[in-house]
C-alpha cells in the first residue's frame, strides 16, 4: 500500500497515550450532559442507590448511569443493549461514563427503579438546553419533531406555553422509556440466535475468500 496514506499498527503500543479529552471537542453537546448531571442532588431528585451499601459488590453510581440515559434519549439509542454496546465503541460515551462499561442488565434495572427521576431530570434537561441555546443547530430533534431551542417569541414564556412545552416533552420522554421496555424485551431473542461466535465466522470468510480467489485464478 505504498503511496497511500498509511495508518498505524493496530499492535504497537504508544509511548506517550492520547488523552480521551483529547476526542471531545469543546463545544460537543456532551460536554454539557457531563456538568448538567454532576450539579445535580441526585438524593433528593429520588434517584436510590446514591449512598453506596457497605457490603456487597460495588455498583455504578447513578450519576454515570442517567449519564447513559440521557444520552441515549438525545440520540435515541432505543434498548439497553445498544447503550451497553455504544459505551463500549462509542467515543463520546467513553468519555462520559470515563470509560465505564455497565451491562445492559444494570441499565435496565436502574430505568427500572428510577424510571420517574428520569422523565423528571430528562424533561429538566431538554428544558434547559432549550433556554440556554446549548444545541448549535437551534433545534432539539425528539421523535421526529423539531422544537424551537430559541427565537423572539419562545423567550416570552408564559405560563400556559412552558406548561404545553413541558407536556410534550414528558410525553415524548415516557414514549422514549416505553421503546427501552419494548426493545429490551424483543433484544435477547435475536441476541440468542447468534450461536455461531464472531471469532468463526471471521475464520469462515477467510476460507471463504481463499477459495474464491483460487476459482479466479482458474478461470483466468
Amino acid at each position: 500500500m505504498k503511496r497511500y496514506i498509511e495508518g498505524e499498527d493496530r499492535g504497537q503500543g504508544t509511548l506517550l497515550p492520547e488523552h480521551l479529552d483529547d476526542y471531545v471537542t469543546e463545544d460537543n453537546p456532551v460536554r454539557a450532559v457531563d456538568v448538567f448531571v454532576d450539579e445535580l442532588d441526585l438524593a433528593s431528585l429520588g434517584f436510590a442507590r446514591v449512598v453506596p451499601a457497605k457490603t456487597g459488590r460495588p455498583a455504578y453510581h447513578p450519576a454515570v448511569l442517567l449519564k447513559l440515559y440521557i444520552y441515549g434519549y438525545l440520540n435515541r439509542i432505543q434498548s439497553s443493549r445498544r447503550l451497553e454496546r455504544e459505551a463500549q465503541r462509542n467515543v463520546e460515551l467513553m468519555w462520559l461514563t470515563r470509560r465505564l462499561t455497565p451491562d445492559f442488565k444494570t441499565i435496565a434495572n436502574f430505568r427500572k427503579d428510577n424510571g420517574k427521576a428520569i422523565r423528571n431530570v430528562c424533561r429538566q434537561f431538554v428544558v434547559l438546553c432549550q433556554q440556554l441555546d446549548l444545541f448549535s443547530d437551534a433545534v432539539v430533534a425528539i421523535d421526529g419533531s423539531k422544537f424551537k431551542a430559541v427565537n423572539s417569541s419562545d423567550r416570552n414564556f408564559t405560563d400556559a406555553k412552558l406548561k404545553r412545552r413541558m407536556a410534550e416533552i414528558e410525553a415524548s420522554i415516557s414514549r422514549y422509556l416505553a421503546e427501552l421496555d419494548t426493545a429490551d424485551r424483543q433484544e435477547p431473542a435475536a441476541a440468542q440466535a447468534k450461536s455461531v461466535r464472531l471469532n468463526d465466522k471471521i475464520a469462515a470468510l477467510k476460507s471463504q475468500m481463499a477459495k474464491l480467489k483460487e476459482i479466479e485464478a482458474k478461470l483466468k
